[in-house]
């Protein structure tokens, strides 16, 4: 039965509540109740992201991260999985937030607004030396100026990649997800957001100033002499034909010797972004999705930067000598498709299972198993962890990732890797779910 309107808004008012007090039961009891009344999921999203966003004194973290990336699963999973989904990643809000001074946000730039692009350029420079407020004030002024989200994306992730692989990847993913909350919550929320990324952009650790990025081979170096190319190689491309060619050669050559990247042969920015993506699928994934992310919303040469700052994490990766996981191969039909939640299950319920639930994945998706399935089992399993933001950012990459890319590239082993992480972590005390199931037995 459904509440009437009135009902609704208290729910809402009691997620506010929830968060500002950091109570996980009252939030669970909202969300249950919201679920059971049939409302869309992005009105408690949003109310998370409005309240994550203005009260978290550092901006942007790691709970506003979790609260997408689980929003952007609500899809796949299974109605009675949607509303935990959502309850944790509002909790994550709410401990995130916990004890920290709120934000207070600048006024725009004094006097008439400028156009749109020297604010882009003013908000690098201020990056550059630093320079939070008058960064964050450049930003808010594109706002009010009316720059369309492409046009702001293009100011941030450029931004993003003025420095290699800042704070180990997390600028860029965090403003990733922070575009793909705008986009289920409305522009209108721009100001705060965007605001809200600013903080993680000035304090962010730069990998040129890093030795592993230094020696013993100079990757910065390699680096800012393909960038001195890449926007004429960018321009030589766009006259060519890459249909038919592929990328998935491209997605095994990373051996132990740098080198460039075949913009110049005509490879669009979107499938050389998968094809880079794809090798990173069981190390430096999420920086490279957000880099692949970044460069469907903006593929300028600026943007494009990012893609060879993630070549060049998982050169390191095959450098450090990593050892490479097996990849199960392609068979015949998927032998009982039907036991896979409790084969899966049962995996999981046991330590370092690693390659086995990889193992099962393959068999199933190249039998011909149910991929919608399979996903929804994988958040089910996914939730009932105890997980850190890293793992639900593995399994909400590996979805996107899966048959994003070019048709050559086989995207079974992005869900391979994504059920082999969450078997590594796995299992756990699982003592996050422990308010949840109360409040769904008193609903």
């Amino acid at each position: 039965m459904a509440f009437p309107p009135p009902s609704v808004d208290r729910q809402l008012r009691r997620i506010r509540n929830g968060l500002e007090r950091n109570i996980p039961l009252v939030l669970a009891k909202a969300v249950i109740a919201l679920n059971q009344a049939g409302v869309d999921p992005a009105e408690p999203f949003r109310t998370g992201l409005d309240f994550g966003t203005r009260y978290r004194q550092a901006g942007w973290g790691p709970g506003l991260t979790t609260l997408t990336c689980l929003f952007n699963l609500v899809p796949y999973l299974d109605s009675d999985e949607r509303p935990l989904a959502l309850y944790h990643g509002l909790s994550a809000v709410a401990d995130d937030v916990a004890n920290s001074p709120p934000r207070f946000f600048l006024r725009p730039l004094p006097g008439p607004i400028p156009d749109v692009p020297p604010l882009g350029r003013w908000f690098r420079q201020f990056i550059e030396v630093r320079d939070a407020e008058a960064a964050e004030r450049c930003l808010i002024s594109a706002v009010r100026a009316g720059a369309t989200l492409s046009e702001l994306a293009t100011i941030l992730f450029a931004a993003a990649t003025d420095h290699r692989y800042l704070q180990v990847g997390h600028v860029l993913d965090f403003t990733n997800k922070a575009f793909e909350a705008l986009e289920a919550a409305g522009p209108d929320l721009a100001e705060p957001v965007l605001a809200s990324l600013v903080p993680a952009y000035t304090r962010a650790m730069r990998m040129e100033e890093s030795a592993s990025w230094r020696h013993p081979v100079d990757l910065v170096a390699i680096l800012n002499q393909a960038f001195e190319r890449l926007p004429a190689a960018m321009d030589r491309g766009k006259g060519r034909n890459w249909a038919g060619t592929g990328v998935s050669w491209l997605s095994w050559s990373f051996r132990p010797s740098p080198g460039p990247l075949p913009t110049a042969y005509g490879c669009p920015p979107v499938a050389l972004a998968a094809a880079v993506a794809y090798p990173a699928a069981l190390h430096t994934f999420t920086f490279a999705n957000a880099a692949y992310q970044a460069v469907r919303r903006s593929p300028a040469s600026d943007v494009v930067r990012g893609l060879f700052d993630a070549a060049m994490s998982v050169y390191l990766d095959r450098f450090l000598n990593i050892p490479a996981a097996r990849l199960p191969e392609p068979t015949g039909p998927a032998s009982n498709p039907g036991q896979l939640p409790a084969e899966l299950e049962t995996l999981l319920d046991q330590q370092q299972r690693v390659d086995e639930a990889g193992g099962l994945v393959g068999r199933y998706l190249y039998g011909g198993g149910d991929l919608r399935r399979l996903q929804a089992v994988l958040g089910r399993l996914l939730l009932r962890e105890d997980r850190d933001f890293h793992t639900i950012q593995m399994v909400e990459a590996a979805y996107r990732l899966y048959g994003a890319g070019d048709p050559d590239l086989d995207g079974v082993p992005a869900l391979v890797a994504a059920a082999r992480y969450l078997a590594a972590h796995a299992a756990t005390p699982r003592e996050q779910t422990q308010t949840y199931r109360p409040a769904l037995r008193l609903h």
